[in-house]
């Protein structure tokens, strides 16, 4: 089955990867394919930040593993880790539209200090989330390594996008484990 969103997908692992099996199998499901506790993490429209860390009842650090700017665009990959224990629930891939950001949240992003949903609600911008997709996700070698799993683990992810003043402004895939 062709599906729509996985150019998304495509286009934001190969920014870092040379296929998008480095990063897992994606196959689409709806909410109700997901288990309850990947539905509350993954199948809503707010930052994951705020979301994960209610969850794990932990705020989050955040380890950035690689980075690139395009022309007006930032992207980079990362991992959120617990700051309790340090363990890892997160992986995401994120480009990110510079224009139309002010030059203090460009300068925090790029600064890889705070995860991207601390940054934009610390700035009160005027943003809305949107959900896109929800993925079953195989783990490539890539997620096994950057989230230690042991071998070829189903995950669960999302492609969303965030409008800042009603504009996209950044195009996200975010894969969490429990």
């Amino acid at each position: 089955m062709r599906n729509e969103a996985l150019p998304m997908i495509a286009e934001l692992c190969e920014l870092f990867y040379s296929t998008t099996a480095d990063v897992g199998q994606f196959e689409e499901v709806t909410a109700g394919d997901l288990p309850e506790q990947f539905k509350a993490l993954l199948a809503h429209d707010d930052h994951m930040t705020v979301t994960v860390e209610a969850w794990h009842n932990s705020l989050v650090t955040l380890s950035v593993l690689g980075e690139r700017h395009d022309m007006d665009y930032y992207s980079r990959h990362i991992v959120l880790s617990l700051q309790r224990d340090g363990a890892p629930v997160q992986f995401g891939i994120m480009r990110i539209d510079l224009n139309g950001l002010p030059k203090i949240v460009r300068m925090e992003i790029e600064s890889q200090a705070l995860p991207l949903g601390r940054i934009m609600i610390r700035h009160h911008l005027m943003r809305d989330v949107e959900l896109d997709q929800l993925w079953r996700v195989t783990a490539g070698p890539a997620l096994r390594k950057y989230l230690k799993l042991e071998r070829e683990t189903n995950c669960f992810g999302r492609t969303a996008r965030i409008l800042v003043d009603k504009k996209p402004a950044v195009e996200l895939l975010e894969i969490v484990i429990l």
